[in-house]
C-alpha cells in the first residue's frame, strides 16, 4: 500500500526522504538547530528544494555547521565561500551566517543552550496544528512573529517570521504534517 504524505514532498526521493525522516521531528540539539537556522536563512527568497539539493555542499563549505568555527570566519574564508559554486553565493547571507553563529553562542551562554531558548517560546513541547490540507498551513504565526522579533533584537540576520516558521517546522517545534500523512500514525 502506498504511503500518503504531505503533498509538497512528492517531487522526488530527496524530498520524500527529508519529509519522512526529518521534517516535523522534534530537534533539541544545538548543532542540528543551528544547521537548520543556516539552511532556512539561505532559503529566504528561494525554494526549499534548492537548499535541500545543496545541503551537502553547504555542510562541507560551512565546516559541518560548526558554529564555533563559523563565528570566527575570516575575510579570506568569506571570499572562499563567495567563490563556491556548490552553495548559494549571496554575500549578505554568508555574512549573516557568521553573525548568527556569533549570536547563537551568546544565546547559549545566556540560556545554557540555544535549544532551551528557542523551545522556551512554546513551553518545550511541540505544537500540533493538525492541518487537513496544505492550504491550512500558514507561512507565519504570532509565535514565529515573536521569535523573529526577539532574534532580530539579539542581532540575528535573515530571521523574518516566515524563515522562523519554516525553522519551527523543520525542527519539529510545530507539527504541520497533514491529517492524512502516514507520519501521524
Amino acid at each position: 500500500m502506498e504511503k500518503i504524505r504531505c503533498g509538497w514532498c512528492e517531487k522526488d526521493d530527496l524530498y520524500r526522504k527529508y519529509h519522512d525522516e526529518e521534517w516535523g521531528r522534534p530537534v533539541y540539539d544545538d548543532e542540528t538547530i543551528f544547521e537548520f537556522l543556516v539552511l532556512e536563512s539561505f532559503q529566504a527568497g528561494l525554494s526549499w528544494y534548492t537548499i535541500l539539493s545543496k545541503r551537502e555542499n553547504f555542510r562541507e563549505a560551512f565546516d559541518h555547521f560548526d558554529y564555533q568555527k563559523i563565528a570566527a570566519y575570516s575575510d579570506q574564508k568569506i571570499e572562499e565561500l563567495m567563490n563556491n559554486a556548490g552553495i548559494i553565493r549571496n554575500r549578505l547571507k554568508i555574512l549573516a551566517t557568521v553573525t548568527n553563529a556569533q549570536k547563537f553562542i551568546e544565546v547559549q551562554k545566556e540560556f545554557g543552550s540555544f535549544s532551551k531558548y528557542i523551545w522556551g517560546f512554546i513551553g518545550g513541547k511541540p505544537l500540533d496544528s493538525r492541518p487537513n490540507t496544505l492550504k491550512d498551513i500558514p507561512a507565519t504565526t504570532e509565535i514565529s512573529d515573536t521569535i523573529s522579533k526577539d532574534l532580530k533584537k539579539r542581532g540575528f540576520k535573515f530571521v523574518g517570521s516566515t524563515v522562523v516558521y519554516a525553522h519551527m517546522q523543520a525542527t519539529g517545534m510545530i507539527n504541520d504534517h497533514i491529517e492524512s500523512c502516514f507520519i501521524r500514525e
